[in-house]
């Protein structure tokens, strides 16, 4: 077929439907080709499992986060300066009651004032043994002395204490570039900035304000390059009157140096924490994401394989879901592999089946066509119309047959009491039978409903069939006897009829599709052979069982067991 422009294309189901309009107004054309549907998968890798990103993403969530928040530490951060703070103010007590004894004096015009040389050298010696600057400033807020500032030959020198040396280490270099980087992330952004003047006077210092006004101050800033500076003012004191202030400040060495070392602890817990939950995330992944992934190759090559060489692995001895679900999964497989056969076991039993009547059939129409004498054409004619009953029947009971499991498999389970469905088929027999007919004897426990989970109108079926069986082989004047009995969990019913029995050789066989085993006398065909077949697809569904014997006296027995109520009352589908 020349596909045209004007063809449109499409897929559905694994099949590529091609409809092309014919020219001059005729019907258009179909095509139906096969298309290749067969899904492509990856190749596997732990990594690219989007099963185990995901696992790695959740299990990393809760540590990442716990050492996000820890990174802050504000109120250790916090609890580390006011220590800080506490003990500078008390360092800077220290110096103004020292200064205010040793360098405030009486003004010769007005108040106190400093005597300026005693106030530097006492400045300079409290200041070098704790390694604090410390500025002092007189009541007019103006700077009398600073400890980093000294007198010289040639003028002030100005004296910037230089940290001791120390071995270089990996710790401190660290350090330092987190300080870089937090300053740079701003963590600080709340702080002053502080700015060191050469000439500096009170009013650049909020806290040394405060303590000329007789009250101490602390001041927390921050440094341009990164870094705390930590600053403490005092008021200097003579007979309760103010005469200046103190102002200590002190960097946030101590205070970084302590934050840091908790970060790098935090950080070391973390790191471990962090490598054994990716090594057990990857671990889990790889129970859980590989054999699920080995589970769904292993079907979709049993989708497209041709042979039965192609199992599901059996995962089973893992003792987990992945495990039960291996084991449903090459269980369901087994099943179906079962249907499978049974189905073409069953079509080529209906074929065969079927062939017979209609050769039958085709022999008698092909005759008839031939010969003129009336007595020999009706009888060919009665063969034709008994071959089309059968033909009939056959056709009637196979698709009973076909419709069990369907129906089965769609109806739900409901308690049924055998013993009044014995009851009322024994009276439906003993009405029907007539006085020719075989006498029914029931035996069942009184009071007792024998109640058991099914579908009634099947169970029905099985027994009927059973019944009717028993009929056909029974002598006149022979008996058919019906028992029903509860124990052990079961509810078993039990047929027996006075006949011949059933040859040892076929007591499992007579459960076959399309086996006919019939009393002598009896027409041809009557039967299909597969009331017994059905009636073992029935009680096998009910979870139960069937199974013929002969009797010691002779005669036939047939015993089906079902689970009574307190069993499982679920059918197996």
């Amino acid at each position: 077929m020349t596909i045209s422009p004007r063809s449109r294309p499409c897929t559905a189901s694994g099949t590529a439907i091609v409809k092309s309009e014919a020219a001059g107004g005729e019907a258009p054309v179909v095509a139906i080709a096969p298309v290749e549907a067969r899904r492509r998968w990856p190749r596997w890798r732990l990594l690219a499992s989007p099963l185990t990103r995901r696992i790695l993403a959740v299990n990393l969530l809760a540590p990442v986060v716990l050492v996000g928040g820890l990174l802050y530490l504000d109120r250790y951060k916090q609890g580390l300066i006011r220590s800080e703070l506490e003990g500078l103010a008390t360092q800077a007590e220290m110096v103004a009651a020292a200064v205010g004894e040793g360098a405030l004096v009486e003004g010769e015009i007005e108040g106190l004032e400093f005597n300026a040389d005693t106030a530097r050298q006492m400045v300079r010696r409290l200041a070098e043994p704790a390694k604090l600057r410390v500025r002092l400033f007189g009541s007019d807020g103006e700077l009398v002395a600073d400890s980093r500032f000294r007198l010289g030959a040639n003028g002030v020198v100005h004296v910037e204490m230089l940290p001791p040396p120390r071995e270089p280490s990996w710790s401190d270099d660290v350090r330092q570039w987190w300080e870089r980087t937090a300053h740079w992330l701003r963590f600080d952004r709340a702080l002053q900035l502080y700015r060191d003047r050469p000439r500096a006077r009170a009013s650049d210092f909020a806290e040394v304000a405060t303590a000329l006004d007789g009250r101490s101050g602390a001041q927390v800033r921050t440094r341009p390059g990164g870094g705390l500076v930590l600053s403490v003012a005092v008021p200097v004191q003579r007979y309760k009157q103010v005469g200046g202030a103190v102002l200590i400040t002190a960097d946030g060495t101590n205070v970084t140096r302590a934050l840091f070392q908790v970060r790098l602890a935090i950080f070391q817990v973390f790191a471990v924490a962090l490598g054994l939950t990716i090594a057990l995330s990857l671990y889990m992944a790889g129970t859980i994401a590989r054999p699920i992934r080995r589970l769904a190759l292993a079907a979709e090559r049993v989708r497209h394989g041709q042979g039965r060489a192609l199992l599901i692995p059996d995962l089973s001895r893992r003792g987990d879901e992945i495990g039960e679900l291996s084991l449903a999964l090459k269980e369901m497989t087994e099943a179906l592999w079962r249907r499978m056969d049974a189905i073409e076991a069953f079509a080529a039993d209906v074929a065969h089946e079927i062939k017979n009547p209609l050769t039958s059939l085709r022999s008698a129409v092909e005759t008839a066509a031939r010969i003129d004498n009336p007595d020999q054409r009706r009888r060919l004619m009665a063969i034709v119309l008994d071959d089309v009953g059968r033909l009939d029947r056959l056709i009637s009971d196979i698709s009973d047959a076909s419709r069990i499991d369907a129906e089965l498999s769609r109806a739900e389970s409901a308690p049924v009491a055998v013993a009044a469905m014995l009851d009322a088929l024994a009276d439906v027999y003993r009405v029907t039978g007539g006085e020719t007919g075989p006498s029914f004897i029931l035996d069942r426990p009184a009071g007792d409903p024998l109640i058991v989970n099914g579908i009634e109108s099947r169970l029905v079926q099985v027994l009927r069939n059973l019944i009717a069986n028993a009929m056909s082989f029974s002598p006149p004047g022979g008996s058919i006897r019906l028992t029903a009995e509860r124990g052990g969990g079961r509810v078993r019913i039990v047929v027996e009829d006075d006949g011949p029995g059933i040859p040892d050789n076929k007591l499992e066989a007579i459960f076959d599709r399309f086996y006919s085993e019939r009393p002598e006398g009896e027409k041809f065909g009557t039967h299909s052979g597969l009331g017994l077949s059905i009636s073992r697809q029935i009680v096998e569904a009910h979870n139960g069982s069937i199974r013929a014997e002969n009797r010691d006296g002779g005669g036939a027995r047939f015993i089906v067991d079902l689970p009574d109520s307190g069993g499982d009352d679920t059918l197996h589908r």
